[in-house]
């Protein structure tokens, strides 16, 4: 019956999509502690947003070497590591007096948890172990899985707070990020599992991660969605973190922000499953262009328009629409052109450049704000590199590779 249970398709997705759900829920509180730690612990606004500037960036760093590790041992392997150490993570967080040990719980130790259960490594077990028919809406539904894990952690997580302490509230969420391991038993598979699990069939190659990474890096589609996947990260980590505080700038009340983020969270469920199930519909390359594009155009028109709060509310919903539904496509991309064996190492290197563009936008719009007093630079750069993604995603070829059999 459990067999049975790990072949069945829809029970691969729900538990997809609960993992991303738990590992993005949990992350989306961390900025409810900010002031808790802060006035308990002295810790400085710049001292915790370093812990989680360094938490995006250690994220993408170890997220190819998480990729390998699940395309050699398998996912569901590093799925349990990586649950261990994001549940290690948060109780040294629970435990820390100094900023030090905050670093190294909420950075290196969660940096590394979230690399370990997330897109990656999640995505990758999927596309192996469902059908090519099947793996844009896989995808799509699973990427959705992060925004619900949004809408139920920040509650509970604020509800935690204010009943048993910031600290206590580290441990109970450290014990449900222990349910993440349970996921590995489902999402077991490694690199030549893709027949076996009855997902999607490979070529007969015998070609190893090394000579995947060279073909790859090779073929200027890859680089193309690598350089594309920069652009998401930076504007998304850019509005996440700073729009609050752009918006109490602009002398509006601290709950538009809250507001502003919440329908972001709520929008983005139902674009990245939209996404998701155009993707297997229509060419992925297109979507991801008038994705980017449309981001630009609503970029552009918020700046220019009178900012009111119903302005507001209107941007943060269409930004929530086109939020991560790149995710999907364009991991459905790579699986397409490289098919799924090494999916989760392919992936992971696009997914750094994410990261790189996360860290990027997050710091150099704190950066620009205090050197020129405004976030106009940073905003018209958004635009920028939304439409120059967008022209970056037209060239890409999507057919499968055709390879010989390596040589012995």
């Amino acid at each position: 019956m459990l067999s049975s249970l790990r072949q069945n398709t829809t029970v691969l997705i729900i538990t997809a999509a609960v993992v991303i759900s738990l590992t993005m829920g949990l992350r989306s509180t961390f900025g409810l502690f900010q002031t808790p730690i802060g006035l308990d612990l002295g810790f400085t606004r710049t001292s915790f947003g370093f812990a989680m500037a360094m938490q995006q960036l250690l994220w993408g760093m170890f997220q190819p070497f998480c990729g390998m590790a699940a395309d050699r041992y398998g996912s569901g392997r590093v799925l349990v590591i990586g649950a261990l150490a994001y549940m290690a993570g948060l109780l040294v967080m629970s435990g820390s007096s100094g900023i030090i040990s905050f670093n190294i719980g909420a950075g290196w130790l969660i940096g590394f948890g979230l690399s370990a259960t997330s897109f990656s490594v999640v995505l990758g077990a999927l596309g192996r172990m469902v059908k090519p028919e099947n793996q844009s809406v896989a995808f799509g539904i699973a990427t959705a899985g992060g925004s619900v894990g949004q809408f139920i952690m920040a509650p509970i997580g604020q509800n935690l707070i204010a009943s048993q302490g910031w600290s206590n509230a580290l441990v109970v969420m450290a014990l449900i990020a222990l349910l993440m391991a349970v996921s590995g038993f489902f999402l077991q598979s490694k690199a030549g599992d893709e027949v076996r699990l009855g997902g999607a069939a490979t070529e007969t190659s015998d070609q190893t991660i090394k000579q995947a990474l060279i073909e790859a890096w090779g073929d200027k589609s890859y680089r193309y969605l690598t350089l594309g996947f920069f652009v998401c990260g930076f504007q998304v980590a850019f509005i996440t973190i700073h729009l609050p505080a752009y918006l109490q700038d602009l002398g509006m009340n601290p709950g538009v922000g809250a507001t502003s983020l919440a329908l972001i969270g709520f929008f983005n469920i139902i674009g990245t499953y939209s996404c998701g199930v155009m993707g297997a519909k229509f060419p992925k390359r297109y979507l991801l262009s008038l994705l980017y594009f449309l981001r630009a155009i609503v970029v552009m028109i918020f700046l220019i328009m009178p900012k009111t709060d119903m302005a507001v509310y209107l941007f943060a919903s269409s930004m929530g629409l086109l939020w991560l539904g790149t995710v999907p496509l364009t991991s459905g991309v790579v699986a397409q052109i490289f098919g799924p064996r090494f999916m989760s190492t392919l992936f992971g290197f696009v997914f750094f450049s994410h990261q790189l563009g996360s860290f990027i936008g997050v710091w150099l719009g704190g950066y620009l704000f205090d050197q020129t007093g405004s976030y106009d630079g940073i905003w018209y750069g958004s635009v920028g590199l939304g439409i120059a993604a967008a022209l970056l995603h037209l060239p890409i070829v999507e057919q499968p590779l055709q390879r010989s059999k390596a040589p012995a």
